[in-house]
């Protein structure tokens, strides 16, 4: 599972590639005047406003534990991701679909395009390496998954913002490249709309995706599938239980809750078993290090004791 300091390495790239191309194409858009190319501006710039967000929620979620938050801020991640998911839904799709519904009802012709064209190919270079970096730091969690399976699994919600963000921001370009290329090849601006208006509806999907994963991180979900394969293992592998009866995890930002049902070896010693549990625990701790809290309750064997 990739740490903290590979999710800020992913947003940092997205923030730097999404400010230089919202600057660009702000100029663009004044120069030609293309729905598509502002609505990719509001788009640019609402992903900076996002990833400043998730660098917010990251840093709140390293707060130390209180007595009001006994297992911390973690999940503070979560709420600033949900945030970000709506602030896509609203600011990039809604407006780029109502800018293209006004488009459509009042088109103009492209002025000087081959601006707005390099600069969405100027785009699509910086935004082909911000999502080479977040591929790069999904490759490190996903392992054997593919990223639809990653995706739906992963526990990281601020790499998933940023990996649905710049997917996203690369389609909306192609789209929004398209778009222009069909209104200058055809001398039809009305192709410039549809081209806004479908980067509008692809940021509300994605948007709607993102949302969903977020949302179930808030509520409160276990550990990635492969992450709980890993430490039930573990727990069954250990000499010093006898058979695991229930695990629980729970994900907590970056960090991890485990709580073990187990029946024990050594049930006739207390003082035994209770030293096997903390050797467990420790063990447990340090083959895992992403487990902060561990908690364990034991269970007596019903078969009596060898003569």
């Amino acid at each position: 599972m990739a740490g903290n300091g590979d999710s800020i390495r992913a947003i940092f790239f997205a923030l730097g590639a999404n400010f230089a191309i919202a600057v660009a194409k702000g100029v663009a858009a004044f120069v030609t005047g293309s729905g598509a190319m502002l609505a990719e501006t509001v788009h640019s710039l609402a992903d900076c406003g996002n990833q400043l967000l998730l660098l917010l929620g990251l840093r709140q979620a390293r707060r130390p534990v209180t007595p009001e938050h006994p297992l911390g801020y973690g999940r503070a991640i979560y709420f600033w991701s949900f945030l970000v998911a709506v602030m896509l839904f609203s600011v990039g799709g809604m407006f780029s679909v109502y800018e293209g519904v006004h488009k459509l009802r009042h088109p103009e012709p492209l002025q000087q395009w081959w601006w707005a064209v390099g600069v969405l190919v100027f785009a699509i270079v910086a935004e082909g390496i911000s999502m080479r970096a977040c591929l790069q730091e999904v490759a490190k969690a996903r392992g054997t998954r593919t990223l639809w399976q990653w995706f739906r699994e992963s526990r990281q919600a601020e790499l998933v913002v940023i990996f649905g963000e710049d997917l996203a921001a690369l389609l909306g370009l192609l789209f929004a490249l398209v778009a222009i290329g069909l209104a200058v090849a055809t001398g039809n601006p009305l192709w410039d709309a549809i081209g806004t208006i479908g980067i509008g509806v692809l940021l509300i999907v994605i948007a709607v995706l993102v949302a969903v994963e977020v949302k179930a991180m808030l509520i409160g979900q276990s550990v990635d599938p492969f992450l709980q394969t890993q430490i039930s293992e573990f727990l069954a592998s250990r000499p010093e239980i006898a058979q695991v009866l229930h695990l629980i995890t729970l994900q907590q930002g970056n960090e991890v809750l485990v709580s073990v049902h187990a029946r024990m070896r050594r049930i006739h010693d207390g003082e035994a078993m209770l030293r096997d549990i903390d050797q467990v625990e420790r063990a447990l701790k340090q083959q895992f290090p992403v487990v902060r809290w561990s908690f364990f309750e034991p269970e007596g064997d019903d078969d009596p004791a060898p003569a």
